[in-house]
C-alpha cells in the first residue's frame, strides 16, 4: 500500500531518510480515554524533532506539556472528566449534542490561537470535530487517531442507519442532524451529514486488531492498526506488589461509571481475606469508603490507581472493558473479568470473551461467589495464559508508537 511504502522510505530505521521538522496540530477533548492513547505518539513525534501544538482544555495542559508538545488551551463545554454519567443524559441525542456544541465553540478559539502559525498536518481524536474543518481551511493533511473501534464494510447498515432512524424519529434528533449539516455548510465542508463527516479519509487505529469487530471487513487503505501506544506512564506513579501476595487482582471501572457501591461490596466479599490474594479496589469519586463496610487487611481501597503499573504485576483485572483498559489487559497478558457499564464496553467485553482471555459478567449478575469462582478459573487456566501470550505477540508486531509516528511522517507534505 502507498502508506506502507512511504513508511519504509521515511521511517526511523537505519536506512531511513531524515524528515524536515514539521509543525503538527493534535486536537482532542479532556477525557482520559481520548487523550491518553495519543500521548506516547506525540512524545515520539517531538523526539523526532517535530513541533507539536496540542489543542486541549486546561485540565489536561500539564499532561500534554509533559510530552514536549505545546498546549493550545481552549474552553470546553463538555461535562468534566469523571462527571456523573447522568450529566450525559439518557437519550441518544443527549450523548451526541455536547460534542457538536463543544466543536462549534472551540473551533474559532483554536483557529485564532494558530493564526499565522498554521501547522503542516492535523491529527485529531475522533471527538475533535473542528480538526478536519481546520485542515481543509489550511490546505493540509488530516489524520484521525482512533482510540477505539472503527467502521467496517456493512457498519453503516448495521449501526449508522438505526442510529439515524432513531434521531429522525424525534424533534430534538432532527434538530441535531440539521444543526450539524448547517455547521458543515457554514464551514465549506464537502460532507453533507454527521455520518459522512465522522468517516475519516485516513485513520490510525490505536487499539490492537484483536479488539476490532469484523476486522476482516475493515478498509485498511483508510484504517491502519498500529496497536497500543502505551509508553511507560511514569507520571502516573508506581505500585509495588506486596511480597506476601500470591495473586493480585485490580478492580477498576474507569473514571466515569464508578457509582457502584454494591458491586464494590461484592468484590470485597469475593477477594477480601481470600488466602494469598491482594485486592486493589479503585472506587472513583462518587463512592465513599464508608459505604463499603469493613475493609479486610488484604485490600487497598483508592479513588485512583496507576492502572498500567499495577497490571504489569497483576494476575487478574476486573474491568469495565473500556478500549484503553481492555488493550492494557491484553498487552500485560492479564486475564480479565469484564463488567461492562456503557456504550462500546459491552461489545469490548464480548470481544475479550470471544478471544478466550476473559469472562463477561454483567453488573446485576456479579455476585461474590461468581466473581471468586470465575477469577480462580481464569488465573489457573493455562489455555488462557497461552492465548494472552499469542495476542501480546501479535500486538507487538503491529508496531505501536514508532509505527504510528512513521505513518504520520509519511503523510507530511
Amino acid at each position: 500500500m502507498l502508506h506502507e511504502t512511504c513508511r519504509l522510505a521515511y521511517g526511523t530505521g537505519m536506512n531511513a531518510t531524515p524528515r524536515a521538522a514539521a509543525h503538527i496540530l493534535m486536537y482532542s477533548i479532556a477525557q482520559p480515554g481520548h487523550v491518553n492513547p495519543s500521548l506516547d505518539v506525540i512524545r515520539e513525534l517531538v523526539a523526532r524533532g517535530h513541533r507539536v501544538s496540542y489543542a486541549i482544555p486546561a485540565s489536561y495542559a500539564e499532561k500534554v506539556a509533559a510530552t514536549g508538545a505545546e498546549p493550545v488551551v481552549y474552553t470546553s463545554t463538555l461535562p468534566e472528566e469523571g462527571a456523573d454519567p447522568e450529566a450525559w443524559g439518557t437519550e441518544l441525542v443527549d450523548n451526541l449534542q455536547p460534542f457538536l456544541d463543544n466543536g462549534i465553540q472551540s473551533l474559532p478559539q483554536v483557529a485564532e490561537a494558530l493564526e499565522g502559525d498554521e501547522p503542516d498536518l492535523v491529527l485529531h481524536d475522533i471527538s475533535g470535530y473542528p480538526a478536519p474543518i481546520l485542515a481543509r481551511r489550511w490546505g493540509v493533511p488530516v489524520i484521525s487517531l482512533s482510540p477505539n473501534l472503527v467502521a467496517w464494510d456493512g457498519y453503516a447498515e448495521e449501526y449508522q442507519k438505526p442510529m439515524e432512524d432513531a434521531l429522525l424519529a424525534t424533534e430534538r434528533g432532527r434538530a441535531y442532524l440539521d444543526g450539524f449539516r448547517d455547521w458543515l455548510r457554514e464551514n465549506d465542508m464537502p460532507a453533507k451529514s454527521f455520518f459522512e463527516y465522522i468517516a475519516p479519509t485516513r485513520s490510525l487505529v490505536l487499539i490492537p486488531k484483536a479488539l476490532q469487530p469484523n476486522a476482516d471487513r475493515v478498509d485498511e487503505t483508510v484504517h491502519t492498526f498500529v496497536g497500543a501506544c502505551q509508553g511507560e506512564r511514569a507520571d502516573q506513579g508506581e505500585w509495588h506488589r506486596p511480597a506476601d501476595a500470591e495473586k493480585v487482582v485490580l478492580v477498576s471501572l474507569g473514571s466515569s461509571f464508578t457509582k457502584q457501591p454494591a458491586f464494590y461490596r461484592e468484590c470485597l466479599k469475593a477477594f477480601g481475606d481470600l488466602p494469598g490474594w491482594r485486592l486493589v479496589l479503585q472506587i472513583g469519586k462518587f463512592v465513599q469508603e464508608s459505604e463499603l463496610g469493613e475493609i479486610p487487611a488484604n485490600v487497598e481501597v483508592t479513588r485512583w490507581a496507576p492502572q498500567l503499573a499495577i497490571l504489569q504485576q497483576a494476575d487478574l483485572f476486573v474491568t469495565h472493558a473500556g478500549a484503553g483498559g481492555s488493550q492494557e489487559g491484553l498487552a500485560t497478558r492479564t486475564p480479565m473479568i469484564a463488567v461492562p457499564q456503557a456504550v462500546d464496553q459491552f461489545g469490548n467485553a464480548d470481544m475479550l470473551q470471544g478471544l478466550g482471555v476473559a469472562r463477561r459478567i454483567d453488573t446485576e449478575d456479579a455476585t461474590a461467589e461468581l466473581l471468586r469462582s470465575t477469577a480462580q478459573l481464569l488465573v489457573s487456566d493455562p489455555d488462557v495464559a497461552r492465548k494472552l501470550a499469542d495476542i501480546a505477540a501479535d500486538m507487538a508486531k503491529e508496531g505501536g508508537t514508532r509505527r504510528a509516528a512513521d505513518l504520520i511522517e509519511a503523510e507530511l507534505p
